[in-house]
């Protein structure tokens, strides 16, 4: 196959075809996604294996450190806190996302720019997380090597998103991203060059989040994780 190209063209991902959908894996159990079970598993990781480390390249640019928070608020049916990215940010807009973005200097490690991040974007202040630990990096095709931090919230937890950034705030149950009923591939092919992917769409009051592309493929390790 040749190199890819710097850039995919425009494309609605919602219109990509589906070439099949995980049904045949089994969900994650109730149990385990408690937040003493999540406490448990993080303590005391299972030997895993992350099954997306890396999307193929589309853009020609020099690889940056980032990170975001993947935050599961303590509901009695547990819930993961997403954003919609606004539409005129230069990468990944109008987007489903985790909080989060590119490392600064001053920050120590991914946890300090997942917790960073998510107070600047969405107002969630760091003493409302309780962070249970970080899951493999994911590198996009846009080159971000990306640092996912998983963390507990309370429920209530007050939020001021940043209209500069945020669109929208969210949530989706955790049982459903942790089902791989949910979880469809999209493969799209242009020029002869092929992209897969995975997208979890979620009916909000008559609204479809439409999950793709690294918070999709993120959620997938997750799932991984929690199923090891």
């Amino acid at each position: 196959m040749p190199p890819l190209p710097p850039s995919l063209p425009p494309f609605d991902p919602r219109t990509v075809p589906i070439i099949g959908v995980d049904a045949h894996l089994p969900p994650v159990a109730p149990a385990a996604q408690a937040p003493d079970a999540l406490r448990r598993r993080f303590a005391t990781p299972p030997a895993w294996t992350p099954e997306i480390r890396r999307e193929p390249p589309f853009m020609d640019r020099p690889p940056a450190q980032a990170a975001v928070l993947v935050p599961i608020v303590m509901h009695e049916r547990p819930t993961v806190l997403l954003t919609e990215r606004t539409a005129h940010l230069s990468t990944h807009s109008g987007q489903v996302a985790f909080p989060g973005g590119r490392t600064d200097p001053e920050d120590t490690d991914a946890t300090a720019t997942a917790l960073r991040e998510a107070e600047e974007e969405v107002g969630l202040a760091p003493r409302q997380v309780e962070v249970l630990g970080e899951l493999s990096t994911y590198v996009t095709g846009s080159s971000f090597i990306v640092t996912p931090v998983v963390g507990l919230v309370a429920p209530g937890a007050r939020l001021t998103p940043n209209p500069h950034e945020v669109a929208d705030v969210f949530e989706v149950p955790l049982d459903y991203l942790l089902d791989p009923a949910h979880h469809q591939r999209h493969l799209l092919r242009w020029q002869g060059h092929e992209r897969e992917w995975f997208a979890m769409p979620y009916e909000d009051h008559g609204r479809t989040r439409f999950i793709w592309g690294a918070t999709a493929g993120m959620l997938r390790n997750l799932y991984r994780f929690l199923a090891a």
